[in-house]
């Protein structure tokens, strides 16, 4: 009898989710790997980043504020319209930094931070005015 049961003939189940599931995995591969290979052109196009440093921070506070004011433009982009309120929050942030860092700031920094705060409290007054 265990020959006559041998006999039967075999059934092929064919799982076709396979198939899916596969292309799936193919296709978050192919997103990542572009991702890897977007992030890698960015950095090619800019360079390696300069030290973090007090005077650095103070720059990319004032070039936000500036952007915001109007004064800076990206390269073949229109011309925006001020962002008051924008320009105001990034000179109150350099204004609780010179507050923070009181006594703790070499002659030039202070100098530094003291002239550009002037100069974005004077450009923000011409714009709002």
């Amino acid at each position: 009898m265990a020959k006559e049961e041998n006999k039967e003939p075999k059934k092929i189940i064919v799982d076709e989710d396979w198939k899916q599931e596969a292309q799936k995995e193919k296709e978050i591969l192919a997103a990542q790997e572009e991702a890897e290979t977007e992030k890698q052109q960015d950095e090619k196009d800019y360079g390696p980043l300069p030290e973090g440093n007090f005077a650095a921070l103070i720059s990319m506070l004032t070039t936000q504020a500036l952007f915001a004011m109007g004064l800076l433009h990206i390269k073949g982009q229109e011309k925006r319209e001020p962002d008051l309120a924008l320009a105001k929050y990034n000179i109150d942030m350099l204004e609780t930094l010179e507050e923070k860092t009181k006594g703790n700031l070499t002659v030039e920094e202070e100098t530094v931070l003291g002239n550009t705060l002037s100069e974005l409290r004077m450009g923000y007054v011409k714009i709002a005015g």
